[in-house]
């Protein structure tokens, strides 16, 4: 390697990390480490490294958003994520943040080399020069009219170079510079676009889409699909006194491979459902071919809840995998507040048992939901089941009910002991649960379950959290208005 490239790595101290460290410098690369968040932004400042290696937890603090606000400072910045385990949940977070890939136990050293060096390779024009020569570059241009064709040819042949997709539009959205990727992405050929709008070139759904949330502020993560199946992770940022740049990462590769765990997970589940069956049934039986000690008879008792408890587990995931593939297509009009009543019926007996207070301020008159009645008990069993569960004996509960702007909202309140800030963005994830409730038992699929259903109806649903202060799980759906014939 002639000119040694700096990898920083920012991981609390580890075997993973001496292993890291070891396997990077016997292929050349220098090394940097740095122990605390203050020291990650300083060697960031002054060193430029090629590539920035950090762990899931750095520093008490949460990986994926240190990576996001450095991202956010140095765009071109390629960066690997160390997880302490394989989940879809990292996947899609790594995904969703613009990270170049992840890395996860257990570790090889040729991995290692191999990931560091498929995000250099990836991002070797998009290095530190690349930012200086776009900064002395743009630095020059205060207007684009001043910009001579000598130095409008250098910063094309720059960005024809980078492997991400790159459109720079001037204020009123027309091309100033569209690179390779950009032009193969939307069947471009190479005429010249300077000059021309946007929308009169290139008409693409989801890129309409970004160009339209702009004007509600900086677009910083959208997906753009097409038609042969790749998905570009996009971001519009301003340029001042220019105008704004989208850039494309391609995540193609991410999305199959979440979509491979999605269809591992439901054709495993799927598979499990007649062998539980038969378990469950012939531990059943056991007690009608002869008389059982005390003793096998709670032997039996605790097969059977075994048995039932994963039976419940596989089905929410073949749910899971029903919403997520779109299968559910049965609408009706529902009313939310009659569900409501039935759910807390089924947990009236939980409530008594620990003393728990349940206040309720459902309106009157709400309008009805256009959905699946057993979708929407699904849900409030969920979230109301939540409540129930994490708020703690003598504690309180609220439910609240109401219609807005032609949308019903549903919010959830419990005493409990709340989420972390930095988790809340993961809690709707599959099997992801917080740090701070693992004594309690569950699946951690309720929530995913949750959003899935939300999401089939064009809804919101969102948590608003404080350690120890309890949690409030707010959900708006669209309600629905019969056609006058």
């Amino acid at each position: 390697m002639t000119d040694r490239e700096l990898v920083l790595l920012a991981l609390d101290t580890s075997p993973a990390l001496s292993l890291m460290e070891r396997a990077l410098k016997a292929v050349d690369y220098d090394v940097a480490v740095v122990h605390d968040h203050a020291s990650l932004v300083k060697v960031l400042d002054e060193a430029s490294p090629a590539l920035l290696l950090v762990g899931e937890m750095f520093d008490g603090r949460n990986g994926i958003e240190i990576a996001r606000s450095q991202l956010e400072r140095f765009p071109t910045l390629p960066i690997l994520l160390y997880a302490d385990r394989d989940t879809t949940g990292i996947v899609k977070s790594v995904m969703s943040a613009g990270l170049s890939g992840y890395l996860h136990p257990p570790l090889r050293t040729d991995d290692i080399v191999e990931a560091v060096q498929r995000s250099l390779e990836r991002a070797r024009h998009l290095g530190d020069w690349i930012r200086r020569e776009v900064r002395l570059t743009t630095s020059s241009l205060e207007h684009r009219a001043r910009m001579s064709e000598k130095e409008k040819a250098r910063l094309e042949s720059i960005f024809s170079s980078i492997e991400d997709g790159v459109i720079v539009l001037d204020d009123a959205r027309r091309f100033i510079l569209i690179n390779r990727v950009a032009r193969e992405a939307f069947g471009l050929d190479s005429t010249d676009l300077t000059g021309r709008n946007i929308d009169d070139v290139i008409n693409h759904t989801d890129l309409r889409a970004l160009m339209a949330k702009y004007g509600d502020g900086v677009v910083k993560y959208y997906e753009l699909n097409f038609d042969d199946g790749r998905v570009f992770n996009a971001q519009h940022t301003p340029i001042p006194e220019i105008g704004s740049a989208i850039t494309m990462q391609d995540i193609t590769y991410l999305k199959r491979l979440d979509q491979m765990k999605s269809d591992f997970v439901h054709t495993v589940s799927h598979d499990l459902r007649s062998p539980l069956t038969a378990v469950l049934g012939y531990a059943e039986l056991v007690e009608r071919v002869g008389p059982l000690t005390e003793q096998q008879q709670e032997f039996v008792r605790r097969i059977q809840g075994s048995v039932q408890n994963i039976t419940a587990l596989v089905n929410e995931l073949l749910d899971l995998g029903r919403l997520e593939a779109g299968f559910d297509s049965r609408r009706e009009s529902v009313q939310l507040e009659s569900i409501l009543a039935y759910s807390l019926g089924q947990f009236e007996p939980t409530i008594q048992k620990k003393k728990l207070q349940l206040r309720q301020d459902v309106a009157n008159g709400l309008p009805p939901l256009r959905a699946n009645p057993i979708r929407i008990r699904q849900m409030i069993d969920n979230l109301v089941g939540n409540a129930v569960k994490y708020t703690p004996a003598g504690g309180e509960i609220g439910i609240q009910v109401h219609a807005e702007d032609r949308q019903l909202i549903f919010e959830v309140k419990d005493s409990g002991p709340g989420i972390p800030l930095d988790e809340q963005q993961r809690i709707f994830e599959k099997f992801y649960r917080g740090s701070n409730v693992s004594e309690l038992r569950g699946s951690g699929l309720g929530l995913s379950i949750v959003k899935s259903i939300v999401d089939s109806y064009h809804g919101r649903v969102w948590v608003e959290s404080d350690v120890n202060e309890g949690a409030t799980f707010i959900v708006v759906l669209p309600a629905y208005e019969p056609k006058e014939v």
